[in-house]
């Protein structure tokens, strides 16, 4: 199986042809080695970063920036974004800190992605 991809890791954007073969996997095109991994990722378990925004405050009237710190399985993709959506910040936060702690099982935290002062 032959797939075309275009590699997001860099701003660069190369067209990897990644070849299937059983469990050999060869990706050609790459400019860099982080076009090498990302092809073969891709089609063994696709990753993504989850970005979104968390309720913050009493009444939940802010919304807090968030992204996942690290790729969490992008089947998953759609329980974290429930887990994010459904989370409350109740105190004031800096840029770094966990909102939800281990989101996808697999030790992926959200962040937050902006610092916000709630006044407590």
């Amino acid at each position: 199986m032959e797939r075309i991809l275009t590699c997001i890791e860099c701003p660069r954007g190369c067209t990897l042809t990644v070849n299937v073969n059983g469990s050999d996997v060869s990706v050609a095109g790459n400019f860099c080695p982080k076009g090498e991994t990302y092809g073969k990722n891709e089609v063994v378990c696709p990753k993504r970063i989850i970005t979104g925004t968390v309720r913050a405050g009493k009444d939940g009237e802010i919304l807090i920036p968030v992204k996942t710190d690290k790729s969490v399985n992008k089947s998953i993709m759609f329980d974290v974004m429930a887990k994010i959506h459904s989370a409350k910040v109740l105190k004031s936060v800096k840029i770094g800190d966990i909102i939800i702690e281990n989101v996808d099982g697999d030790g992926a935290n959200v962040v937050s992605a902006a610092p916000v002062c709630l006044g407590e």
